[in-house]
């Protein structure tokens, strides 16, 4: 583990600090750090910017109230640019997306960007503006008797699948019960942070438990 003393800034006194969210791995902002700011992040645990334009520190989320508990600060290999990696409390832009790369310049068109969290917003434009023929948006009209029907049966297809020790149709199924199961978080307003943050809750647990039996 390094020190702040071993980091190189530049002429300006700055250091460029990539945010990242910790659960979906999305790049939520890039800001810039001094000493000062970077060492009251360390501190108070909560990200603290350097504001070029108004030449001042900036807490992140104080008149907002959208904060970034900081998780990880790593420096790259030069040592003059670092990502910090965090939870956020609400959207990371000052126009209300979650993240400030939100404005796409250009897209491959061999190789597909796909996301869970794309997925997700996907889901929730069926379950908002439903289109005419979506298999999305029919699940969401017949509701949560229908959409728990669906994962029913995708659970029994999952089993069968590897029962047979069958690993592709197992991928396949699997797919399916995911999608679905996507579908009713939508259904209930659960968001792709929530299960990992209430997973990440577990992990911590797990932890403990074999720090104790280990003693």
């Amino acid at each position: 583990m390094i020190n702040i003393n071993e980091l190189n800034f530049d002429s300006n006194g700055l250091i460029p600090a990539v945010v990242v969210d910790v659960f979906t791995r999305e790049v939520l902002t890039v800001a810039y750090m001094n000493r000062e700011s970077l060492s009251i992040t360390m501190t108070e645990g909560r990200t603290c910017f350097w504001s070029r334009s108004r030449q001042e520190l900036w807490r992140k989320g104080e008149t907002s109230g959208n904060i970034q508990r900081v998780v990880s600060i790593t420096a790259d290999c030069d040592k003059d640019a670092l990502v910090v990696v965090v939870e956020k409390d609400g959207p990371a832009c000052h126009t209300g997306a979650e993240s400030c790369f939100h404005n796409l310049l250009w897209a491959s068109e061999t190789f597909q960007d796909f996301t869970t969290n794309r997925l997700m917003n996907l889901l929730k434009g069926r379950k908002a503006n439903p289109p005419e023929g979506s298999y999305t948006s029919y699940l969401f009209e017949k509701g949560m008797d229908k959409i728990l029907k669906k994962i029913g049966e995708e659970c029994t297809e999952v089993i069968i699948a590897a029962k047979g020790d069958d690993k592709r149709e197992t991928v396949y199924e699997i797919a399916d019960l995911m999608y679905h199961v996507m579908v009713l978080m939508v259904e209930m307003g659960i968001s792709t942070e929530d299960i990992l943050r209430e997973l990440a809750s577990r992990h911590v647990i797990d932890k403990k438990v074999k720090q104790e039996k280990m003693v």
